[in-house]
């Protein structure tokens, strides 16, 4: 004799929200959930240039931001921008690079500027996880 009983069905209510980081959708879970952590590449990459380009201006490869600028294809301006990630206090960039950062930490935040003084950093970052 065959059984004809179905499985018991569950279901599963999660609460979550989808929002824009970095130009990229992101379900955020509720406060307490465990978070995955997650690198963000873009900012990654940025900061390598940045320390890539201090580092190039340091040595004397290249004397000012608008010969380096040119060299590499971009706008002055926005190497500056660039080039003040490298005042970030050491555990804001830590975090980043083990993606612990906190939802305000996104390039366009951090271009847009920030106190150049570590201590004042960590209010305006303050939910590095």
């Amino acid at each position: 004799m065959k059984s004809t009983t179905t499985p018991d069905t569950i279901t599963l209510r999660v609460p979550f929200r989808v929002v824009k980081r970095g130009g990229r959708k992101e379900v955020q879970l509720p406060d307490g959930a465990p978070v995955q952590r997650k690198t963000d590449n873009t900012l990654i990459k940025a900061l390598a240039r940045a320390f890539r380009w201090k580092r190039m201006l340091e040595s004397g490869e290249f004397t000012t931001i608008v010969e380096l600028a040119e060299r590499e294809g971009i706008a002055p301006s926005y190497m500056t921008r660039v080039l003040r990630l490298t005042l970030l206090a050491p555990d804001i960039v830590e975090a980043i690079l083990e993606g612990r950062q906190g939802p305000a930490m996104t390039l366009g935040r951090l271009l847009e500027g920030f106190q150049v003084e570590w201590e004042a950093q960590q209010p305006s970052f303050h939910k590095v996880e």
